[in-house]
């Protein structure tokens, strides 16, 4: 089963495999829009933002094995299977078969996605802030499929709908997510 991880240690694992800041500051970004969206759903903050903290955990080291080696490093420290399970799970139909079933698995899912854009919409403000980014701007810059094409418009629109929610709902608890961590992600910008 494994014992309950605690925040430090997932940020201690996070930064043994990690050293890119990018990396670091998108986990961080993941873990705030989780700890947000699980507050407003109802569900547990710290296990939500461990999960989104980690998500991501082995992509730096070994990128072609991107959520098998997630699971092979988090097992090794004894994490819960629900913990892993779901974050693999945000890798599916990309590098997993492991299908997002818990909601809080089709959220990061949906989400992980959406904060690359989100981030990419806040660098070309003025501001270089995601403080003052509007749902619509996001929107706006999601039709121009070669601003932040690195982003999967159809992750996001898949998640969506495996929530069943709609796409503007999802863009607004990514930002104000966001907005929480705004100075720790680089994003605070010069408001």
């Amino acid at each position: 089963m494994g014992k309950k991880p605690t925040r430090e240690e997932a940020f201690a694992i996070l930064k043994e495999y990690n050293e890119s800041d990018s990396l670091i500051k998108h986990a961080l970004a993941v873990e705030a829009v989780m700890r947000y969206s699980a507050r407003k759903r109802g569900h547990d903050e710290e296990k939500w933002g461990i999960i989104g903290l980690i998500h991501d955990l082995d992509y730096e080291k070994y990128p072609e094995k991107h959520c098998s080696m997630t699971g092979e490093i988090l097992r090794k420290y004894d994490w819960p299977e629900e913990y892993i399970r779901a974050a693999i799970s945000h890798g599916y139909g990309i590098c997993t078969d492991v299908k997002p079933e818990h909601e809080m698995e089709k959220v990061l899912y949906t989400l992980d996605e959406l904060t690359g854009l989100v981030v990419t919409t806040a660098l070309v403000r003025p501001s270089k802030s995601v403080l003052d980014v509007q749902v619509s701007s996001v929107r706006k810059k999601w039709k121009d499929k070669r601003f932040a094409a690195g982003v999967d418009r159809s992750v996001i629109e898949k998640g969506a709908q495996m929530l069943n929610e709609e796409l503007s709902d999802l863009i607004a608890d990514t930002i104000e997510g966001m907005k929480e961590v705004a100075a720790d992600i680089g994003l605070k910008g010069n408001l």
